[in-house]
């Protein structure tokens, strides 16, 4: 089974990293963008998940395990959710200045898209910024 990563995009003031780790599971809906819930629907069991702080901080922060495949949510079945978990903190936040500054990471949706809440992330580039998650 081939595993495919992501990014989401969450305001720490609503839910941060830190609520996920907390609480050692957490669903992720609300997500209310049409291209995003098409990125939620192609998540599934398995996949990991960079969790990515928007407002002040703009970093990615953690990285979060999909538990559970894409259902619909209960309040709003024509919306999708997502389970996770918190699989582990970064070492070092990577923040989104140091990926628009980094040739290797443009063509990342972060980089393109930056709005977008729920967004795929390549092999590599999440390979890239797990390396620069821990270099000094």
């Amino acid at each position: 089974m081939l595993m495919n990563y992501w990014l989401l995009k969450t305001e720490p003031e609503t839910y941060s990293w830190e609520d996920l780790v907390k609480e050692k599971k957490g669903v992720w809906d609300g997500v209310r963008n049409f291209q995003a819930r098409k990125n939620l629907n192609a998540m599934a069991k398995g996949d990991r998940a960079f969790i990515y702080h928007t407002g002040d901080q703009k970093a990615i922060v953690g990285i979060a395990l999909v538990t559970k495949d894409p259902y619909p949510e209960p309040k709003s079945p024509a919306w999708v959710a997502v389970d996770l978990a918190p699989d582990k903190a970064l070492k070092k936040l990577v923040s989104l200045a140091q990926i628009k500054q980094d040739k290797a990471l443009q063509k990342m949706v972060l980089v393109r898209a930056a709005r977008l809440s729920v967004q795929p992330v390549s092999r590599e580039e999440f390979q890239y910024i797990l390396e620069l998650s821990t270099n000094p």
